[in-house]
Formats: structure tokens, sequence, C-alpha cells
């Protein structure tokens, strides 16, 4: 059988999970079909998500329509769980964009149509909630069109179908203006063609709850999606996502492009680098589970398979065995969203504080931008978070499934800084014997949203190759503060000068320099600060549209675009995150409950230090050298920045 391994994607509340729960129903899965009000829905297992009939991890499921096996991965429509999404993205080659009738395309639909373009992802768009007496297909096909700028073939139109198909082909344009009707087999087929090129977009509508439509979107998945390549022989797969099973330990979600893999068998993945040869280090697992999504112990994946591998240990999200090449699209957590609020994490029982810790720790495994950290000199737990509902959804996880009652400390913004001017850091880390390292760094600001770039001029005779990658080895630990306490990006560093000893350089002296030199460099730089930007996209009421951009200017925000829609518009600003982290509930008082609003990153600007805030310095600061270097001799390799 062929294999479709396709997502499901929309705005929150547009209907996702109930079209799931018929597809999954129509297909023969499902006796009956479960619902989200009441926490019954199939996907949403998770104790959280029938609670609050929202769903927050991403669920594979497995099922047959016709002569294809699907696979289906339900995502998140909620903004705060987007780096689900993200992942999801990893693992597909298409995808159905729910969008409601009533509402058409939302800011989150937007969203992911763009990033479904711009991965490369064909996909077809279901337009739900056409039982509603208000709801007029013909219109909502109007409105996505001004909305999303792209070709449209609404399917349940066979006359247009035909005539917007022909219209693609020279050959099936003749013979469509000679009055020879193409027959629909080439129609499908040209339709498919178009669809996987990212051409055109097919466009179905019905009704989940009523489950109308349903049956015609599955056939549209098999007719006009592309299946998955399974000719791969060599190892590519990726690991998009992790659970935790009470019995089996943590499980690795993995989509395989290319070759196979199989209970029992010895793999092998990077764990990190020596700190002292650089080189890289492999620590190798044997499988002990492969579970198919939705059933048992299946024993194997090959290409164009996703499922369920136990026995992986710790393997990170992202991770990918194998031939790099042979993916579809690039694996870089956090490129659509990035964590830009900070809370600290406190056990209503202070008995329970390392459990707390190890709990973090676990969900952290599953979700790598959480990016949970315990401070040694404080005690305290700080986690990353997107936005208020992830926090309130971590707290709900944190009691149900770990037995931690918790509480949240105010949520703080994430700011980053820069070099404000061009600097050179110098260390000469020669005493208490036996040391020497001594390195000389040029540093630089870089374009904002360039990050971090590094090179060298040294002679190897000066500082041997192995010093030199120890250098580039230690600058994310080196940089992840700066002097005003924030991670440093959108700088060059040029390693210019310095020199090894053949006798008393010690192997891990370069890690423990590096630090000390950028520190030194960035203090005679200076520092500016960067704050995050949010875009946010609001649809609002015509009317309530001059409240909502006065409320941006009012946020030290700008309008940069609007866009009117018969009652409504449309309205793109850029506002800084410290300004909107509350906004929410504002713009539902401004819209009455009648407006939409998503928002994602879309850069760091400079800010004046007076408008933004300083991050407290985690550990020994490297520039009081003499208690510095007695912290990094006295720590363990692997935690020698703590």
């Amino acid at each position: 059988m062929s294999i479709r391994n396709i997502g499901v994607f929309a705005h929150v509340d547009a209907g996702k999970t109930t079209l799931t729960e018929q597809l999954l129903v129509v297909s023969g899965f499902l006796r009956k079909a479960g619902s989200v009000d009441k926490g019954t829905a199939y996907t949403d297992s998770l104790p959280v998500e029938k609670r609050r009939g929202i769903t927050v991890k991403a669920t594979c499921v497995s099922f047959r329509w016709k002569d294809a096996e699907i696979r289906l991965i339900d995502t998140p429509g909620h903004m705060d769980f987007s780096a689900e999404i993200e992942r999801s993205f990893w693992a597909l080659d298409a995808a159905v964009l729910v969008v409601d009738a009533l509402k058409g395309a939302q800011p989150q639909t937007e969203h992911i149509f763009r990033q479904l373009k711009a991965q490369g992802l064909p996909f077809l768009i279901f337009v739900n909630k056409l039982d509603r007496p208000e709801a007029d297909a013909e219109e909502a096909l109007t409105l996505l069109k001004k909305r999303l700028k792209t070709q449209l073939i609404p399917l349940w139109d066979e006359e247009r179908l035909c005539e917007l198909v022909c219209a693609t082909d020279d050959q099936l344009t003749e013979d469509y203006l000679n009055g020879e009707k193409p027959d629909r087999e080439k129609i499908d087929a040209q339709l498919a063609r178009l669809t996987c090129a990212q051409e055109a977009v097919p466009v179905l509508c019905g009704s989940a709850l009523k489950a109308q439509g349903v049956r015609e979107l599955l056939d549209a998945v098999v007719s006009y999606l592309p299946p998955a390549d399974t000719s791969g022989q060599k190892l590519s797969a990726v690991v998009f996502a992790a659970s935790s099973d009470p019995v089996m330990g943590r499980g690795a979600w993995i989509r395989v492009f290319g070759g196979h893999l199989e209970n029992r068998m010895p793999v092998e993945y990077r764990a990190g680098s020596d700190p002292v040869s650089g080189e890289d280090v492999f620590v190798q697992r044997k499988i002990t589970q492969i579970r198919a999504p939705g059933s048992g112990d299946t024993g194997s994946l090959g290409a164009g398979d996703i499922g369920l591998v136990y026995g992986l240990g710790d393997v990170k999200i992202g991770y990918v065995f194998g031939e790099k090449a042979s993916l579809p699209r690039h694996v870089r957590p956090g490129e659509f969203r990035t964590p830009l609020i900070t809370v600290q994490v406190t056990s209503e029982d202070p008995s329970l504080s390392q459990k707390l810790r190890s709990a973090l720790d676990t969900l952290s495994g599953e979700d790598p931008l959480l990016g949970a950290r315990y401070e040694k000199q404080t005690g305290e737990m700080h986690v990353q978070v997107m936005g208020n509902v992830q926090t309130e959804i971590l707290g709900e996880t944190l009691e149900s499934r770990f037995g931690i009652k918790v509480r949240f400390g105010e949520p703080k913004i994430i700011y980053r800084e820069t070099i404000r001017q061009r600097a050179t850091g110098f260390v000469a880390y020669t005493m208490p014997k036996p040391c020497w390292a001594v390195i000389e760094v040029d540093i630089k600001p870089a374009p904002r949203g360039s990050g971090v770039r590094f090179s060298s001029t040294v002679a190897a005779r000066d500082i041997l190759p192995r010093y030199q990658h120890q250098v580039k080895q230690a600058l994310p630990k080196a940089l992840s503060q700066g002097r005003l306490g924030w991670q440093v990006t959108d700088v060059e560093i040029t390693l210019v000068g310095g020199n090894h000893h053949l006798i008393h350089t010690h192997p891990l002296d370069f890690i423990v320099a590096t630090p000390m030199a950028v520190q030194d460099g960035l203090k005679r730089g200076g520092s500016v600060l960067l704050e995050p930007i949010y875009e946010f996209q609001f649809i609002v009421p015509s009317a309530g549209a001059g409240r909502v951009m006065s409320d941006v200017r009012l946020m030290r925000g700008e309008v940069t675009e609007t866009l009117s829609e018969d009652d409504s518009m449309s309205i793109t600003a850029l506002v800084p995150v410290a300004e909107s982290l509350n906004y929410a509930s504002d713009f539902a008082s401004a819209t009455g409950g009648r407006g939409s609003i998503s928002a994602s990153l879309h850069s760091y600007r400079e800010c004046d230090l007076s408008l933004g805030a300083t991050c407290p310095r985690l550990g020994v600061d490297p520039l009081d050298t003499a208690k510095y270097i007695l912290a990094a001799r006295s720590a363990l390799e692997g935690e020698i920045f703590d």
C-alpha cells in the first residue's frame, strides 16, 4: 500500500480535532467519534487535554483508506504550542489546513500557510463548519483568496474545477476550447501535479461535526497529496518528538526517510564532543521495541514509516540518524517559534523540590525549547515558555503526571544583547600552575539576526588546531550571558592571537580561558540591549480598528499594514513583547470578543536599558578571575561553566 504522511493544522477552535475524529470514524479506525468538549477525543489522550478541550501535544495515528496507509498527525492550534507544530513538519510529506467558514483565514491560519509554503509541503484546505446557518462556501473561498493570495481550486464545483485545471496545461486548454471536456482521470492527474508543485491548492468544504465532506476529503488526500518516497536505501531518519511510557520509559518518535530500523538493532548517535580532542563522542544503544502509530510492536520501520522507538536513551529531539542530505527539509529547533518568556517554578511542598527538578528535566527532553534550568546559587528552577496558556498547561501537567503542585513567578521577558563597538578581548591564563592558554579575540557587531560567527587567523604553530577548536566549542557557554546578563548574539568573533605551551598547557585550559577573553572584549566594547519584537496580526471589526491601532502606538509599536475586508479589517503591527505580554485580554475587550489575534517573533531591536532589564549572572563572572578559575577547576568537565 502507498503511504501518506499528513498533518492536520488550524487556528485554534477551527474544528481540527473534531475533523480528525471523523476521519478516523469514516475510515473505520473508530466506531464512534469522540467529543473535544467532553474530553473523549481519541487524539487528545493527555489528562490536561481532556480537561481543557484543547490539543497540547501532536499525536500520530495510522489508518487505511482505499489503497493508502495514512499516518495522520493532529497538531495543536494554540500559538503557545507552536513548537509542537514545528517539529511535526519534520515528519510530514503533506498537510490538511482546516479553516473556519465563518472566520476565514485567521492569523494562525496565515502563519501556518506561510510555513507550509516555505517548507515545500503540498496541502489541501478544508473549509469547516458549513452546518452553521450563516456559513457560505463561496463567500469563505472569496475571503481565502483575498488573504492567502494563491490559486485555490474548489472541488465542489465540477465546471469551475475543470476550467481552472485545464487553464494550466496547453493540451487540456485546447481540448476544453474545442468543446472536448477532459475525463476526470486527466483532471485529477493534473491537479495532483499542481498540488505537489504548490502551484494550486484544492479546497473542500463540509462540517466535521456532522461528518459532511469527510469522505470527499479522504479521497482528495489519496488523489492529490504525494505518497511517501519508500525507495531510499541508506539510513536517514529524524527524531521529531518524544514521549514517556511508565513501563517502557522514554520513547522517540522517528520518521524514516531511507533505510530501516528494527528491534534489537544497535544504533549509534552523537552525544556531544570530547572536551580535550574536540572529536564527536558517540553512544551506542540497542532498540528494544518499535511501535507503529496507534498499534503494538511492529518490529521494524522502513523508508516512509513513522514509529515510536524505545531503547535510545536520551537521544535529542531533532537528531538525524544517517544521511542529513536525504531529509526533504532542514531540522532546526526553534526556527518557527522561540520562547520569549522565562518564569520561576516552585513546588508548593519544599520537600518535592528535587522531584520537581527531575520532572522538568523529563519534560525538557520532550520539549527542548522548555529549557528547564536549575540555578545552583539560588536553588531556583526556571523554564522558558511561549505564553500564559503554556504556563497554565505546564502547571496542570506537573500535578497530574508527576503529583507536584507548583507556583509560578512573574513572567519575565528574555532579552538579548550584543556588543556596541568593535573591541579586542585578551587573557593570559598562566597562573596558578599548571596551566597555559593565551587568547586574543577580535569581537565586532554583526547585522541583526545573523547570530554568532567564528573564525581564526592564528597559525597552528601558535595555537594547536585542537585548542582552536576548544575556543570555538566554548563560545556558546561563553556567550550565554554578556555584561548585561543576557545571551550575546549578532557578533563576529575572530581568534587573532595567543599561544599554547608544550609543557604547561592542560587539555582543558582553552575551554577555561575562552570566557575570560570574550567577556574582556565585551566589557571593552560596551553592551547594547536587544528586545524581542512581535509581529501581530489582528482581524477586527471595522468599528474597533481605530482602538487597536491606538493601542499599538501606546505599546511603542507601529502599524505596518492594513487591509479592509467588508465589515472587518486586518492589521499587521510590530510591537515590543514587553509591552504586549497581556494584551490579549485588552484586545478581546476592544473588539467585544469578535476579533482574532496572533503573534510571532519578528526580530530583536535595540532598546534603551531604562525600558528593559538586566539579568542576574548565573555562576561566577569570568572577569572575577581568581574566583572563576577556582570554580572552573573544581567543576566537573561537563559542568565547567555552572
